[in-house]
């Protein structure tokens, strides 16, 4: 089925953008003609990894020491390193700004608004920072984050990365649980954390969790309290943030670190068992966030940029990371449904977004509710990202008819693994109905059948990664022998970057994700995507949500479709015949599935994913190991006592 054309960015837009820019250089450089062609560029990225990577350094003017040698190689994929004679301040690199300026906007769901200029957030990360080192800090040590999103957690993680500090963090909506298996495993010695917070209308604490979370991880030997709204914080004796910031101590040097520092530690979802510690180093994310924000994304000095996100979804520090192109970023924190419908798009307008980032979930939710944005002034939205899930051609078609004509709509993949993307958006293709526009420069990505062998166009297989790259994890934590990291990424095809999505090339150049590879459905042993049936049931109008998994039986594999229906809506035998039959007609015979069954909720993590692993577990009767990494743990009741 040929995708729709929806938009093409027109030629002055072209002409001004960072990605033409970028490719003038090269071109100029290399002595090579691209004629505007993204394809040849992408090609040209990835045949010379040592030059593109230093070009990408130098175009994104990346504050430090490039040294000389790119890439030190290692026949292990994961062993070879970039840029190992370099050195930088990550924080550096996000503060080089000091006026005053907006840096920092904050809103929560309770209607609080909060600003920092540039010279205020360097003073303040410099006093956080100097209160670190005095209370005996040292490079390498771990801060933990126990934060809600807000100015306070931004400042408490570049104060930690300037003084070479490892930061990890978590969304206060993770129980305690949650939070002790992750961060007991690495050990923090200093906890930020906030006296409550905001969610749907609730207002939830926090502080009262901190005993708990104490006696869990003792080698946390300070807990740093921020306030949500208050100026004062009573009842306990920890460390007051405000406090730190009334003190006239500045640690304002900004010590130049290797390239492979590690800078924060990000969890694996945590549904299938134990998070997994995954180490990021400083570089390694800083160089891969700029080339998308700066060269894919086209933020430029003085941009507006928002995510809708919690702190322990890897778009947090995404979005953070926008600092460094002299972009100001802005915050939400709360639901963002509440209190009405359209906050978000509200805060887009009032604030004039240029990016306005959020799940595709969100998206999704909008055009189920027939939501309609022409009330609003978007005038300045250049570009909308989309992640966390497959984004349908149907949300891509009502994001134009009803957001906006005339933007950037950028489905954009990748994840925690690579704290970044491995295919994106870019000014010089046109957008087509769901589809992703292309691959990320300087990863040479590619598709494998289950033998190992690269496919053509319009086949779907296994998304992998062919040559190393720099924003790959420079380890597991506690992974000695690196098990963890060979297991994760290298078990399936040897030597090859293994990212367990289930994708197809497009006639178009672009890609179609059709979900993980660990929920793909093998009904006669034929793969199907689980998101080539989500964008069928979701069209109708009764339907808010859907969830579809394989369940064993009768030494086979049956597809079990489970629909979350809107208010005063049943699951009629008309109903289901009619989802049936718009399957079948979509897609194929072996699409359609043989139960369908009516649910309460979908379950889904913490940052919005649907959690198709833990009801395919469930009835397929294997444990459960990890239900705290759910945002809704209890609606797996409802799948354990379900008979079908």
């Amino acid at each position: 089925m040929e995708n729709k054309f929806l938009w093409k960015a027109d030629e002055h837009r072209t002409k001004n953008s960072n990605l033409r820019k970028f490719t003038d250089k090269i071109s100029k450089k290399y002595r090579i003609d691209f004629k505007d062609s993204f394809l040849e560029l992408y090609k040209w990225s990835i045949k010379n990894p040592e030059n593109f990577w230093s070009d990408c350094w130098d175009y994104t003017q990346i504050i430090g020491t490039k040294g000389k040698e790119v890439i030190t190689k290692n026949k292990v994929f994961h062993k070879n390193k970039f840029f190992k004679d370099s050195k930088l301040n990550f924080a550096e690199n996000l503060l080089f700004k000091n006026t005053d300026d907006l840096a920092i906007h904050s809103l929560k769901e309770c209607g609080f608004k909060e600003n920092i200029t540039w010279k205020q957030l360097r003073e303040n990360v410099f006093k956080i920072s100097s209160f670190l080192k005095k209370i005996g800090l040292r490079k390498n040590d771990r801060v933990a984050g126990y934060v809600p999103n807000t100015i306070e957690t931004v400042t408490g993680f570049l104060a930690s990365a300037k003084n070479g500090y490892i930061w990890s963090s978590c969304s206060p909506d993770f129980g305690v649980q949650g939070l002790v298996d992750r961060f007991r495993q690495i050990e923090p010695k200093v906890l930020f954390t906030c006296d409550y917070y905001y969610y749907n209308g609730k207002k939830i604490d926090i502080l009262s969790r901190i005993p708990e979370i104490l006696k869990e991880i003792p080698t946390i030997k300070k807990v740093i309290v921020f306030n949500y709204i208050e100026t004062k914080v009573t009842g306990h004796d920890y460390v007051n943030f405000k406090e730190i910031l009334e003190s006239s101590d500045q640690d304002d040097k900004f010590e130049k670190f290797d390239f492979n520092q590690p800078i924060y530690i990000l969890y694996s979802s945590g549904t299938t068992g134990v998070p997994k510690c995954i180490v990021h180093g400083a570089g390694n994310a800083l160089i891969e966030q700029k080339k998308e924000l700066s060269i894919h994304c086209d933020i430029k000095d003085n941009d507006r940029v928002f995510y809708f996100t919690t702190t322990g979804w890897m778009m947090w520090n995404w979005q953070v990371a926008a600092l460094s192109c002299g972009a100001s970023i802005y915050l939400y924190d709360g639901s963002p449904f509440y209190p009405t419908l359209d906050v978000l798009i509200k805060y887009c307008s009032e604030e004039k977004f240029n990016l306005f980032g959020v799940g595709a979930k969100y998206i999704d939710h909008l055009k189920n509710e027939n939501y309609d944005a022409s009330e609003f002034d978007l005038s300045n939205l250049k570009i909308i990202t989309s992640t966390g899930s497959p984004l349908v051609a149907e949300s891509f078609e009502y994001v134009y008819k009803n957001i906006k004509e005339d933007v950037h709509l950028s489905s954009i993949s990748g994840g925690t693994d690579v704290v970044g993307c491995l295919v994106i958006g870019n000014i010089f293709q046109p957008v087509y109905a769901g589809e992703i526009q292309g691959p990320s420069l300087g990863i040479e990505i590619d598709i494998y059948d289950q033998q190992g062998n690269s496919i053509l166009n319009d086949e779907k297989g296994e998304l992998v990664v062919k040559r190393p790259f720099p924003s790959m994890p420079i380890m597991f934590w506690n992974d000695p022998d690196e098990s963890k990291i060979k297991s994760a990424y290298f078990e399936k095809y040897k030597n090859i970057w293994h990212h367990a999505d289930y994708i197809q090339r497009t006639k178009n150049n672009g890609y179609i994700i059709y979900g993980r590879s660990d929920s793909t459905l093998n009904p006669g042993g034929v793969r199907i995507g689980t998101s080539e049936i989500y964008r069928q049931v979701e069209c109708f109008d009764e339907v808010a949500e859907a969830l579809v998994v394989g369940q064993n039986f009768k030494n086979d594999v049956r597809i079990i479709l489970f629909v979350k229906l809107k208010n005063k809506f049943t699951l009629s035998d008309n109903l289901i015949q009619n989802i049936k039959y718009k399957i079948r007609k979509n897609c194929s015979p072996r699409h359609v599935p043989s139960v369908i069954k009516n649910c309460p909720d979908i379950p889904r993590t913490k940052s919005g994913k649907i959690v198709e692993i833990a009801v395919k577990k469930i009835l397929n009767k294997e444990n459960i190991n990890n239900v705290d990494a759910l945002a809704n743990p209890e609606i797996l009741e409802f799948f354990k006592n379900l008979k079908i």
